[in-house]
């Protein structure tokens, strides 16, 4: 089994909102760490969990279907799902697939955070 090539930190960004900043390759092998690195962000109860892309260095069809994972288990905790940091490729897929409508987002994490 291959290595996967990704991490994801955890952290506390404002009042109501948790941060987690993905870098690497965000497949279906990844759902592990992805599922852990939501639990922890999850822990203190925010309204909102932040996805930063600005690491991401690929994501394959496998990892949105993730992110839809992740989005089911956020909208069944009540919390937002919000991103930044995509690049335009990025953009162009979560517009096709239509998670910009399920996942807000945002230039940057400041204006994200504004939107919590």
């Amino acid at each position: 089994m291959p290595e996967l090539s990704i991490s994801m930190d955890v952290r506390p960004a404002g009042e109501g909102a948790s941060v987690i900043d993905i870098k690497g390759d965000l497949t279906a092998a990844c759902e592990e760490v992805l599922m852990e690195a939501y639990n922890e962000a999850s822990k203190t109860g925010p309204k909102a969990i932040i996805l930063n892309f600005t690491g991401l260095d690929y994501m394959n069809s496998g990892g949105i279907g993730l992110l839809v994972t992740l989005l089911v288990r956020a909208n069944r905790q009540r919390q937002k799902l919000l991103a930044y940091g995509l690049t335009e490729h990025y953009l162009q897929i979560f517009e096709l697939t239509r998670l910009d409508e399920a996942i807000s987002i945002h230039s940057n994490e400041e204006e994200a955070l504004a939107s919590v």
